[in-house]
């Protein structure tokens, strides 16, 4: 029985679906997440029934429900319920859009019929006489379902697709997808399943199809299988009263059979969290709505996938969009994949942001650990001097001095994995597909060109095996990589590839190195997890990277690239070296490329049109060999010069070990003439008449030794430094120095005058603001890590390497570490509280303090006799003043490997001048008698032998007066010394 509920109130709320044309779904105007809900079905109103499960349309059934749809979708109504049917769980009610009364608006047009009565027992309400005129007024006019047109009743039936009334069908959506493959197809949403699944009717042929939004998938509304039997039963009842007369009377209890089968269902699946929300979303988006559908294939299941579109005034929203700004939908790789990449790319950022936010489903969300660093604030400019590979290639900084270790700086190119080479002396050595096409197209490129590089973020990578990828657990089997971004100046060196140009400082438009790469398809793009630090061009390389897989270029062809073989002939022995001789003279000139250069006048060449590599010296030409002073600024000259660039070289004669000898030129210039010039070599004037250049080298040398440039500064013969300095060589390298630490034995720390990273470093640490101790469990420094550390002393902060600290994880701000400050060389134990993680940008400059010691003499140690006194005096001399001295390296020891704390490593062999006194510091300490002179000899020498001979005097003086270790007279070892390289002196007989 229906009751009448009586004037309950007028309440305001917001149509959110219209399921047939006289029901309304209207939800309340409340603040709720998921606001209150109501059906309405319009008092009075019959409107033809829609079709069900394996039924028809009745006549004008989906125009009265289109009508009704149109006028009152996502509007604001007011509304009553006037009667409620207990028997059906319906309610009736009054609706007004606006100061329209929808009831009169249905009637009018002709889309309903007026119920003969209303609820049984209940008064006669004062609107059905006036639906009664409308309704008699419509059928005067054959307005809608009264339509007087001959056929119209049959006409207005649909003729449904099996999908649309649950027909099994054999549905190929494989194949339709594939013909509307980026169609964009009109479309009502019937039904919202969840957030990111919609069912929908693709009009006009009312195919019935279910969508899942591509690229994103929302939380699931979870599983509550009906039983079939009993859902049939009451969807009968509910058919059979919903529109028609609500006075039919309750149906009967179900049976005990019933009841069992109604139980007996699988478990019940609750909605994952948020799922609700979601799914209110996108029914408030979207459900009853016109939509557009662009379809971008299916999935393994033979579901479609593709993108919906719903209109909000004058534009039209993404919904996959939406969701995920919204925090309601994560994104999903396998289906973005399908899409073009800028919605890929929108999609993902809108992800990060909504994570960011922390945004409904993702407001427990933490970031996760990466292994990879920003890098702030660190652009400079270069020319290009090696290509490593086809994503590494080697910088050299214009702000860096020639031959200065940190004038070439190695650049990973952000974001982006080329074919890697391999190892050419492995035996399972194999280069990846397309990987030397991918590094001589850079090489042609970049090779001597001007580049501006933006540091990006660095990455800790591991060792082992070459599995570049895999996060290593220890330090020792890791390496730091620094990625960045470089650009060529104008797009005319892109050689007409397809890349966008980047605006710079200047509005010069740049091109994008990495991008261009992408491009041509030499190079894939990075799979970056969430979090992970990336290019800040990014979204540039991925459609670069789309545009190339769509042209079928490089990579993502099917071809396969010719292979080249080249003879190496400088893996080879001598002899068959030589055999190639006459090949290489059969033509005067041969075009070559310089794969690498070993020392200023020795390369290795790759000559193409012959199909091998040699090794290649320059004819009569000699540079300073290795740790020789010059020898690395005349590497870094000819790496500039000729390193991976096209040259002509004419061979002469190869020598014993297998190495061609001859004359080589860059864009007609020859090198030779070059390396004379700049003071970096010495012209040979053995076989000097077969030099084709022989008047032109002669000519640069005499230049360079009129001007004294770098090996030939020296040039007049004969200079001693006087009062104990050493006889200064022509070939000897001076530095100006400020001692910063002493140790025992003679050994003292020193920076050197003038260095740019000094000041650099000092900015950089100056810049940070460091409060906050690290949270424990955050950061566990292990030995040999480069960190900041808080000096004792004055609380400035310094770069230090972690000699030792506790077992395992920190546990406490107060454990203890030994730390040594790389570039001061003071070493200390501070507590944890004082240490801090380093920048990438500050921990990979090399350290600024040497670890050096006085040449020709002894020093005691600290734990000899006199060693404290020789300590506290060289303090004295080094430390009491910020004196500069003239230090005069005499050899390098580098025996002591890495450094590893205070007193290992490289250590400069030198003789330290005051230059104001011009006296030695070594002469000093043994005119002190707080060191004894080291014996001369038979393999000395003359330059050593002469120093010696120069420091005796300031020795014999000490014996003479009795002073420091001479106090009781000479104790002077006797002991042997070995000759270099382990051999004892023989004896005489």
């Amino acid at each position: 029985m229906a009751s009448n509920t009586g004037a309950s109130g007028w309440l305001r709320g917001k149509v959110k679906a219209v399921t047939s044309g006289d029901c309304l779904l209207i939800m309340g105007s409340t603040k709720a997440e998921i606001p209150p809900e109501k059906s309405i079905t319009l008092s009075y109103l019959m409107a033809p029934r829609l079709a069900r499960r394996n039924g028809v349309d009745e006549p004008f059934a989906w125009e009265s429900r289109e009508f009704l749809r149109k006028h009152c979708i996502g509007k604001e109504v007011t509304f009553r319920v006037d009667y409620t049917a207990p028997n059906i769980g319906r309610e009736f009610g009054t609706v007004y859009l606006g100061d329209k009364n929808v009831a009169y608006l249905v009637v009018a047009a002709g889309w309903a019929r007026v119920k003969e009565q209303g609820p049984k027992g209940g008064e006669q309400s004062p609107s059905l006489a006036e639906l009664q005129r409308l309704e008699e007024v419509a059928k005067e006019q054959g307005l809608g379902r009264w339509s007087k047109e001959p056929d119209a009743a049959e006409e207005s039936i649909r003729d449904l697709p099996p999908s649309a009334i649950g027909e099994s069908s054999g549905f190929d959506a494989k194949g339709f997808a594939v013909a509307n493959k980026g169609k964009s197809l009109e479309a009502v949403v019937e039904q919202v399943r969840d957030g990111s699944t919609v069912r929908v009717y693709l009009l006009p042929s009312f195919q019935f199809v279910q969508i899942y939004v591509a690229g994103v998938q929302a939380p699931s509304m979870g599983r509550r299988p009906p039983n079939p039997a009993v859902v049939a039963e009451v969807e009968g009842i509910a058919e059979d009263t919903a529109n028609g007369d609500d006075s039919v009377e309750a149906p009967a209890p179900l049976t005990t059979a019933q009841r069992l089968a109604a139980s007996a269902v699988s478990t019940e699946i609750p909605p994952d969290r948020w799922g609700r929300q979601a799914k209110h979303f996108t029914e408030t988006r979207v459900l009853n709505r016109d939509v557009r559908i662009v379809v971008e294939g299916t999935d393994t299941y033979n579901n479609i996938i593709g993108l919906v579109y719903y209109p909000d005034g004058d534009t039209a929203k993404d919904l996959s969009l939406e969701l995920v700004e919204n925090g309601l939908a994560k994104y999903v790789e396998w289906s973005a994949n399908m899409l073009d990449v800028e919605v890929k790319i929108k999609l993902k950022n809108a992800e990060l942001q909504a994570k960011d936010e922390k945004l409904r489903m993702w407001n427990d969300f933490k970031p996760p650990v990466t292994d990879s660093k920003p890098i702030h604030d660190q652009k400079f400019t270069g020319k290009v001097v090696e290509v490593v590979s086809g994503d590494c290639i080697i910088v050299a900084d214009d702000a860096a001095p020639l031959g200065s270790p940190s004038a070439e700086r190695r650049i990973n190119l952000s974001s982006i994995r080329a074919p890697k080479l391999g190892n050419p002396r492995r035996e399972d050595y194999q280069p990846e597909k397309f990987a030397r096409e991918s590094k001589e197209f850079l090489r042609t490129r970049l090779i001597g060109k001007q580049v501006s590089v933006e540091m990006e973020y660095s990455r800790r990578i591991s060792t082992m095996d070459g599995q570049n990828g895999v996060p290593a657990t220890k330090m020792a089997d890791t390496r730091v990589l620094d990625y960045g971004s470089v650009f060529l100046g104008s797009p005319s060196q892109a050689g007409g590839d397809d890349t966008s140009s980047i605006p710079s400082t200047g509005n010069q438009p740049r091109i994008n190195v990495a991008e261009l790469l992408l491009s041509r398809g030499f190079a894939n793009t990075s799979k970056h997890r969430d979090y992970e630090e990336r290019s800040h061009y990014f979204d540039l390389l991925l459609a670069a990277h789309s545009r190339a897989e769509k042209g079928k270029k490089g990579l993502h062809s099917e071809k396969i690239p010719p292979a080249m073989h080249i003879t190496d002939l400088t893996m080879v022995n001598a002899k068959k070296a030589k055999d190639f001789l006459p090949f290489l003279q059969r033509n005067r000139r041969h075009t070559a490329i310089v794969e690498y250069v070993f020392s200023g006048h020795r390369f290795k060449l790759t000559i193409p049109k012959e199909t091998c590599s040699i090794a290649f010296s320059l004819s009569g030409v000699r540079c300073p060999g290795k740790d020789e002073p010059y020898s690395s600024e005349a590497i870094a000259l000819m790496r500039r010069m000729i390193l991976q660039r096209d040259v002509e070289i004419e061979v002469e004669a190869v020598d014993r070990t297998g190495t061609f000898i001859g004359s080589l030129w860059e864009s007609k210039t020859n090198m030779s003439s070059v390396l004379l010039e700049a003071g970096l070599a010495k012209l040979s004037s053995f076989a000097l008449d077969r030099i084709p250049d022989a008047h032109v080298l002669t000519r640069a040398e005499k230049s360079a030794k009129q001007q004294k440039l770098k090996i030939w500064e020296n040039y007049v013969e004969g200079e001693v430094v006087s009062n104990g300095a050493a006889s200064a060589s022509k070939q000897k390298e001076i530095l100006k120095v400020v001692a910063t630490e002493v140790l025992g034995g003679g050994k003292f720390y020193a920076q050197a005058v003038g260095d740019q990273r000094v000041s650099s470093i000092q900015q950089q640490l100056a810049s940070l603001k460091l409060k906050d101790a690290p949270v424990i469990g955050a950061f566990n420094p292990v030995k040999g890590e480069i960190v900041l550390a808080q000096f004792s002393l004055d609380n400035s902060w310094n770069r230090a390497m972690i000699v030792s600290g506790p077992r395992g994880a920190v546990e406490s701000v107060d454990d203890k570490f030994e730390v040594f400050y790389i570039d001061f060389g003071n070493q200390e134990v501070v507590p944890y509280s004082r240490i801090r993680p380093a920048d990438p940008s500050i921990s990979s400059s090399p350290a600024l303090a040497q670890l050096c010691s006085l040449a020709f003499i002894k020093v005691p140690g600290l734990e000899d006799d006199y060693g404290q006194e020789a300590a506290e005096y060289l303090s004295e001399c080094l430390l009491s003043s910020s004196k500069q001295y003239q230090a005069m390296i005499e050899e390098r020891d580098t025996s002591g490997g890495k450094s590893r704390g205070q007193g290992t490593g490289t250590i400069l062999i030198v003789t330290l001048v005051d230059p104001e006194t011009e006296s030695s510091i070594n002469a000093a300490m043994l005119e002190e008698g707080l060191a004894r002179l080291e014996r001369s000899k038979r393999w000395d020498t003359m330059e050593r032998k002469t120093a010696l001979q120069n420091l005796e005097e300031f020795q014999e003086k000490a014996k003479k007066q009795r002073v420091g270790l001479w106090i009781y007279g000479d104790v002077d070892s006797d002991e042997d010394e070995q000759a270099p390289g382990g051999r004892k002196p023989v004896p005489r007989r």
